[in-house]
């Protein structure tokens, strides 16, 4: 370096003790992680792609590369509290990391909002503002962002009253909550709830970019409207039950898989399961299927499927 480029290196000592506490900086786009007054580890914010916060913790999660094949997910930081009145410290930790922080930011205005929709998973009501490229989730505690090319299929399901409707929206990589991973969002409508909606744009924008899919001003059932959005902004197209016909006339049939009870739906080319856990399984990665007796009554019986990777689901309680 010195010879080709005529510069000076600076020889920096780095702190090898292995300890888990110190004390962090943050200088220009970078977090510095410094035991006494050597650093053990540096961080570009710019790789940093969400930051959340929870009880005296703060977790920064990082954009992935497609390339690596082990990359860091996130980095976990436990902020003691202090005696300061007025100031908390993880609030201002994660201030100062998303001002530098490469986060999806909702620039402009939401073309528009869904206030309160019942979530299933991750369970709670949550506010869904719909923005050209991402959908923002907003809840009590959580808030998840969601960039549309994540967005790998949606699902619109009758429930088996005939009543509710599930629209699942599935997802790769999933959105993440503390230690647990959501690959799928699950939203519960009822068929009554209408809703008017006015987009957030010029009619002229509405149909230079949706090209008749959607109008300045819509009306309808919540569930029409919620689905239409998005499938015009995700641009995939929704996945809805087959010809299928239960014999007690619904599009599904009631089982249970692992601990809970459930809907399992047969669909042109695939099952999916909800609620709990959702399953999707599509027919050209099954290798078999058994129908099995039913270990606790003669009434019903256990549909088996087995994945060609060697996965097996069982739905268990299916009546006869």
């Amino acid at each position: 370096f010195k010879a080709h480029y005529r510069l000076e290196l600076a020889e920096r000592d780095l702190c090898v003790k292995g300890w888990n506490w110190g004390t962090v900086r943050f200088g220009g786009q970078l977090l510095s992680f410094d035991i006494g007054e050597q650093p053990v580890f540096e961080i570009p914010l710019s790789n940093v792609s969400q930051c959340t916060t929870g009880k005296n913790e703060v977790t920064l999660e990082f954009h992935q590369n497609d390339d690596a094949e082990v990359s860091l997910m996130e980095v976990r930081f436990y902020v003691p509290p202090t005696q300061e009145d007025g100031v908390d410290p993880v609030e201002a930790f994660a201030q100062n990391v998303l001002s530098k922080a490469d986060v999806i930011q909702a620039t402009g205005d939401a073309i528009c909002i869904f206030r309160e929709l019942q979530c299933l998973t991750p369970r709670g009501r949550y506010d869904i503002r719909i923005y050209p490229t991402f959908l923002h989730l907003h809840g009590k505690t959580f808030d998840y962002k969601i960039p549309y090319t994540t967005v790998l299929r949606l699902f619109l399901l009758p429930h088996k009253d005939q009543r509710q409707m599930f629209f699942v929206i599935s997802l790769d990589p999933p959105i993440k909550q503390g230690q647990t991973r959501y690959h799928f969002l699950i939203l519960l409508f009822s068929k009554d709830e209408d809703i008017s909606l006015t987009l957030n744009m010029s009619e002229e924008e509405v149909e230079k970019r949706f090209e008749g899919r959607l109008t300045k001003n819509m009306s309808g059932s919540l569930y029409e409207m919620v689905s239409r959005v998005m499938k015009a902004l995700v641009n995939r197209k929704i996945t809805v039950p087959g010809n299928f016909q239960g014999h007690s006339g619904a599009q599904c049939i009631t089982c249970s898989y692992k601990a809970s009870s459930g809907l399992l739906y047969p669909l042109e080319r695939g099952f999916i399961y909800v609620h709990k856990p959702p399953v999707h399984i599509r027919f050209d990665e099954i290798s078999f299927v058994n129908f099995a007796r039913g270990t606790t009554t003669t009434r019903s019986f256990d549909f088996e499927i087995e994945t060609k990777q060697g996965t097996q689901y069982t739905f268990s309680s299916i009546e006869r």
